[in-house]
């Protein structure tokens, strides 16, 4: 037989041929082996790079963690820091009471009340040269307060908590905030205007009507921020021409300008006029309670007028009305108490973040006002009243 030209495994395998498949058999067990080596050092390096992510995000957790500690540690100890003194502090009344109280608790100062309305804290700051009978200014309207910083009669307070305020509800460099806002509106007294034939205003033209002549009460805003809102409302609304015409035509029914705010709402209550222009929250609602009136909102628009809290510059316990600024902003816990107090949740525009409380009218109903123009324009505004209110001023 001759040789056979193919292999088959069915005839022995030749020597030559033998050599060549222990070649292939050593030459693919080499390459597995290479194929498992690097295969073994991809694991190798894979297992590498798990170790080293872990290790960052270990490191980063333990850093932020470490960084949270240190927070949490100053936080806890700036809260717990006790100040000592007395704090004197100019407000209305002594309604704020309970809050004072618990900043006592918490801070450490005792407090005083000095009772006294926004314009009467101006005119004696600057009777006596700017030096402040008080440490502290809690509530007002917001045009004394931009009077007081351009006349150096602030003091800036700088923290955290400020950022989350409205812009729109507080100094730009920090010498006075909002704590809320005045917002106005009429209440009547259906008794008189029934008695005399009358019907209720519904809008601010209708009080200049001639049939409401001497029934018609309103504070004199160069004490009252509240009724100054009221004047540089209504002339920004109508403009200073027309405006001015409005309220000449308005100071034909008003017999006089009482002192303070609350003036008109009590009064009108009492039966001594059958309107007042009045500041509206829900301290009007005890008043309703003793009496038959009613509270308006005006159909054209209702003034509004944020009310202040400041430092006064040159005080002899800064630090501690400081401390209560940034205390009282910081804490929600503390703007609620406080709207508990006035019955007024307009704080709310004030820290648009609060919860759990709501405005009791539509935003939509307040007048669109420049607020910058309060406390530049007061001057002017006032010395023309004076000359438009006569003698007409309560002593």
């Amino acid at each position: 037989m001759g040789k056979t030209n193919f292999k088959s495994p069915f005839f022995p395998v030749r020597k030559k041929e033998k050599k060549v498949l222990n070649f292939v058999k050593k030459y693919n067990k080499k390459e597995r082996g290479k194929s498992i080596m690097k295969r073994m050092k991809k694991f190798a390096a894979l297992l590498l790079v798990v170790a080293m992510t872990f290790g960052m995000v270990a490191c980063s957790s333990s850093d932020k963690k470490e960084e949270s500690t240190k927070k949490e540690t100053k936080t806890e100890e700036k809260s717990t820091k006790k100040l000592d003194g007395t704090l004197k502090v100019v407000t209305t009344g002594d309604a704020y009471q309970p809050l004072f109280d618990k900043f006592t608790e918490e801070v450490g100062p005792k407090v005083e009340f000095i009772s006294m309305s926004s314009g009467e804290v101006l005119s004696k700051l600057k009777a006596e040269g700017g030096t402040p009978a008080a440490d502290l200014w809690f509530g007002g309207g917001i045009d004394a307060f931009m009077d007081a910083k351009d006349n150096n009669l602030l003091e800036k307070v700088d923290f955290d908590a400020a950022d989350e305020l409205s812009p729109d509800f507080k100094d730009s460099d920090n010498y006075w905030f909002s704590k809320g806002v005045t917002v106005v509106g009429f209440i009547v007294n259906n008794d008189i205007l029934k008695e005399k034939g009358l019907e209720a205003p519904k809008t601010w033209d209708d009080l200049t009507k001639e049939e409401y002549q001497g029934e018609v009460l309103m504070s004199n805003p160069a004490i009252s921020g509240t009724n100054y809102a009221v004047v540089n409302a209504l002339l920004q609304t109508k403009g200073q021409d027309e405006g001015w015409k409005y309220f000449e035509a308005l100071n034909k029914n008003v017999d006089y300008y009482s002192k303070r705010g609350s003036d008109p709402s009590t009064k009108t209550a009492a039966g001594e006029v059958g309107i007042g222009i009045t500041y509206i929250n829900g301290t009007l609602d005890e008043l309703k309670e003793q009496a038959d009136v009613d509270v308006i909102y005006p159909e054209d628009g209702m003034p509004y007028v944020p009310e202040g809290v400041a430092a006064f510059a040159n005080a002899e316990n800064t630090e501690a009305a400081k401390a209560f600024i940034e205390w009282f902003f910081s804490d929600d816990e503390n703007m609620k108490m406080m709207a508990g107090i006035d019955k007024n949740n307009t704080c709310l525009l004030v820290k648009p973040s609060l919860k759990g409380l709501e405005l009791n009218f539509d935003e939509s109903q307040l007048m669109k006002e420049d607020l910058s123009l309060f406390g530049s324009e007061r001057t002017e505004i006032l010395d023309k009243w004076s000359t438009l209110m006569g003698d007409k001023g309560e002593q």
